[in-house]
């Protein structure tokens, strides 16, 4: 017997309330205004191995709301291609107030940064081995994992960004040695670049490693989580608060998927928003059932298919979570002025799926499908995010 119409009027009602109190409740949520926001890097070589110093900046765009940053400490967390445990590091962190004088102990006073205020923090970490040892030639990269503190009417936040600062880069392939792969109708390129990380500008890693490779008629591809990283897309799951709602919808995905855990799919609602992505899982699932697939990930917005989760990319990202970039149209176009070939950004898998995010204009997309569908940039830790395709 069919529902009275006052029935459904009262359900969808309801329903829309519910929808009005999960976006309110997750709009409320504690949060902080802060934004850490990293300076250039230096290492220079030492007599007892190397040191970095750089600047992190942190800054208030709210306009009333103070905060305090009673605590920050930094970890450095070395990667290389050799056992690194007999490797010591010393950390010095010196505050850079715009009022206040650095104390000659170097002890961090908690600090207030006001509404439209910022302040600057000097890192200088030194790398110290065992005598005899070449640190430079070990260590590839350091992760400095940061963990500050922000205090205010939100309450006491505990806080965790990472820098990724490259110890090593390798030079530029020369054209008369790039080791082509013949492709159907094309010949394919992967290039081989440093560990990318937000202190790269996208633009400048691409002229620096393809620049003297690139002819008339080639298509540049850079990977989808390369250029996120690179501006300063991911975060750490410990900064991720899932709600209910995560906690029980994450279930419904196949175990594969970024959404399968409550901070991987909480990081999507953070974006979106609780009510779409509760309308997307339902109407996604009524599409289902007359067969057709992917709804969802329609529904939800792009940012669906692009969270890479815990393990999703190479270290040590791989312990974060990395979101798609963003605006990647803008991206390709102005690179693509800037260095005269089409430019495209592309996720690959080693299954043959191809999926072209971006392109800039006059991009023939039929041809990289043909030419990345082997994956030459690879899944694992080639270190090859850009690859460059040339028409036979």
């Amino acid at each position: 017997m069919p529902l009275p119409i006052s029935l459904f009027l009262l359900l969808l009602l309801l329903f829309g309330l519910s929808l009005l109190w999960l976006e309110l409740r997750h709009r409320l949520r504690p949060a902080s205004p802060l934004r850490l926001l990293p300076g250039p890097f230096q290492v220079k070589r030492k007599a007892q191995g190397l040191e970095l110093s750089g600047e992190i900046t942190i800054r208030n765009p709210h306009g009333r709301m103070e905060v305090f940053v009673p605590e920050i400490n930094v970890q450095p967390v070395l990667l290389g291609r050799a056992d690194l445990t007999e490797v010591r590091s010393e950390v010095r962190i010196t505050p850079l107030h715009p009022d206040e004088e650095a104390r000659p102990d170097h002890y961090w006073a908690a600090y207030i940064v006001k509404g439209h205020k910022s302040t600057a923090v000097q890192l200088r970490i030194n790398l110290i081995g065992p005598a005899g040892t070449d640190l430079e030639g070990l260590i590839d990269t350091v992760w400095l994992d940061i963990q500050w503190i922000n205090y205010g009417p939100f309450g006491r936040l505990w806080r965790r960004d990472g820098i990724l600062v490259p110890v090593q880069k390798p030079e530029p392939t020369p054209a008369a040695i790039a080791s082509w792969r013949e492709g159907e109708h094309c010949r394919v390129l992967p290039v081989r670049t440093h560990l990318l990380g937000v202190l790269d500008d996208p633009q400048q890693v691409l002229e620096h490693y393809t620049g003297h490779l690139l002819q008339p008629g080639d298509v540049l591809t850079i990977g989808e989580t390369p250029l996120a990283v690179m501006q300063g897309r991911y975060h750490h799951p410990s900064m991720v608060e899932p709600s209910m709602l995560s906690r029980l919808l994450c279930r419904v995905f196949h175990p594969t998927s970024s959404l399968a855990t409550a901070c991987g799919l909480q990081t999507l609602i953070d974006i979106v928003g609780p009510a779409r992505v509760l309308c997307a899982w339902l109407a996604g699932s009524a599409l289902k059932l007359i067969g057709i697939k992917g709804g969802f990930y329609r529904l939800a917005g792009d940012q669906a298919r692009l969270i890479d989760d815990v393990t999703g990319t190479t270290p040590p990202y791989d312990q974060t979570l990395v979101l798609g970039p963003e605006a990647p149209e803008l991206f390709c176009h102005r690179v693509a002025a800037a260095l005269g070939v089409a430019v495209a950004v592309v996720d690959v898998n080693d299954l043959g799926r191809v999926k072209v995010l971006a392109s800039s204009r006059d991009c023939d997309e039929e041809l990289l499908h043909r030419a990345l569908k082997p994956n030459p940039a690879g899944n694992a830790n080639e270190r090859t995010p850009l690859v460059l395709v040339r028409p036979a």
